[in-house]
């Protein structure tokens, strides 16, 4: 079975640092796009950051500076590096794969960053 996988959430104060990690299981082929979006609670879920097979990155602009997305060297392994941390950061994490017309998702990871 197709699946991504995310790890690295959990608690941290304001002004902190965490490293989210994604790995795709069962994948031969290279996602064209890889990405993290965030879901807060009540809130839809929103980009982060993506980074494509060529190296291309975007970033939301309220974590522009802060974060910063990258490619491991296994193939469809992606990392978010989460730099001075705000409360407004925390939600689950999504880590999210575009190959043509399939588009996966991880089950997602919690971060939760206190005042």
């Amino acid at each position: 079975q197709v699946q991504l996988v995310e790890s690295g959430g959990g608690l941290v104060q304001a002004g902190g640092s965490l490293r989210l990690s994604c790995a795709a299981s069962r994948i031969i082929f290279r996602f064209n796009t890889m990405g993290w979006y965030r879901q807060a609670p009540g809130k839809q879920r929103e980009l982060v950051a993506t980074i494509t097979s060529s190296g291309s990155t975007n970033y939301a602009d309220s974590v522009k500076g802060r974060f910063t997305i990258s490619e491991g060297n296994a193939k469809n392994t992606m990392y978010l590096q989460m730099n001075s941390l705000k409360p407004e950061d925390t939600g689950v994490y999504y880590c999210n794969g575009v190959w043509g017309a399939l588009n996966l998702w991880g089950q997602g990871t919690q971060v939760t960053v206190s005042s």
